[in-house]
């Protein structure tokens, strides 16, 4: 059966181009445009927040899929990058977002090989399941970078 669930923010102006977001889970920051778009730098921008939400989403989902597939994840970094694009008439798309992942996982006394495949296999049930990725029209490309560490456990 299908379920719903609701998630809030409530964003304020403070002036000039700046805003404060308040996230239904709590935090809460002051946010601008980027630079480019006459925002502010060094602060978080609705762009930022974009890119960001696919790779925390991605990871997260990763996670699950480690523990569902027996995965002993080490560590897990990620680089995201949103590719913009900005049409003629000055509309913008993100077209592309690239997820570079650096996974390392234990393979104790299991055969590397095997564990390889488990874990390509929980990659593409983290992207697969991604509520945030499958909500986007960007294409999300995934490079990643597994290094399976044998005899650790």
């Amino acid at each position: 059966m299908s379920r719903t669930a609701m998630y809030h923010t409530t964003v304020r102006w403070t002036g000039d181009h700046w805003g404060h977001i308040a996230m239904g889970n709590g935090p809460e920051m002051p946010f601008s445009a980027p630079p480019d778009a006459q925002g502010h730098p060094g602060v978080f921008t609705p762009e930022d927040a974009f890119v960001a939400s696919v790779n925390t989403c991605v990871m997260m989902m990763f996670i699950w899929a480690c523990e569902r597939f027996r995965l002993k994840l080490v560590s897990f970094d990620c680089r995201a990058e949103g590719t913009k694009l900005v049409e003629l008439d000055r509309t913008e798309t993100f077209t592309r977002l690239l997820l570079k992942r650096v996974i390392r996982i234990a393979a104790g006394t299991e055969d590397a090989a095997v564990v390889r495949v488990r874990a390509n296999k929980a990659m593409a049930a983290a992207r697969k399941y991604s509520l945030v990725a499958n909500s986007v029209k960007s294409e999300i490309v995934i490079e990643p970078e597994i290094t399976i560490e044998q005899g650790r456990a």
